[in-house]
């Protein structure tokens, strides 16, 4: 077991911000404010006005949108506690693979640009998307559950349902084509 941290002024500083809601109201609010006011501005789902001969995009609606909808996200404890494990368990998802890649940029000469190559990088994106997924369905308490269901409630005809569904998926993308078209594509995209 980890021993608790020595006590120190920052330490005080962060129970304090604790205690008088900062994390728990302030942040997430304004994370929640943000996106959704970035996502209305960038979609202009509200449309556009002219000032002054400049098309602008209803920056007051959007506003009180944006503000509304965080206020009914602090307003739930749960969706907050959701947010707040997401975060943190993204962040560390973020932090392990900057530490992969800094791994595997050691063995690296540097005497060219270092990136991935491209079925790599499709792999590692492929990589984190499942683990954002598993992230968001262990804050809400459904990753336990469908791990029980695979450990112990699988039976052959969950089993051989799982297999027809494959079959009749990569059957139909090979009867319209789907595996030569992006044989094609990436022929012309390499040449």
């Amino acid at each position: 077991m980890v021993p608790p941290p020595e006590p120190s002024v920052f330490r005080g500083t962060l129970e304090f911000f604790g205690q008088i809601g900062v994390y728990d109201v302030v942040l997430p609010f304004l994370l929640i404010f943000t996106l959704i006011f970035a996502i209305l501005e960038k979609t202009k789902i509200y449309g556009t006005e002219k000032i002054e001969g400049k098309e602008l995009t209803r920056k007051n609606l959007n506003a009180m949108t944006a503000f509304v909808i965080a206020f009914f996200v602090v307003a739930s404890t749960q969706l907050v506690a959701i947010i707040n494990e997401v975060l943190a368990h993204t962040v560390l998802l973020l932090l392990l693979s900057i530490c992969f890649l800094m791994l595997v940029g050691s063995f690296h000469t540097g005497k060219e640009e270092f990136a991935l190559k491209k079925g790599w990088r499709t792999a590692f994106m492929w990589i984190m998307f499942i683990g954002i997924v598993m992230v968001f369905l262990n804050a809400l308490g459904w990753l336990q559950v469908i791990y029980n269901y695979v450990v112990f409630g699988f039976s052959t005809v969950v089993v051989s349902s799982i297999i027809f569904v494959v079959i009749i998926i990569v059957a139909i993308a090979y009867v319209t084509g789907g595996f030569d078209k992006k044989k094609k594509s990436e022929e012309e995209t390499e040449s």
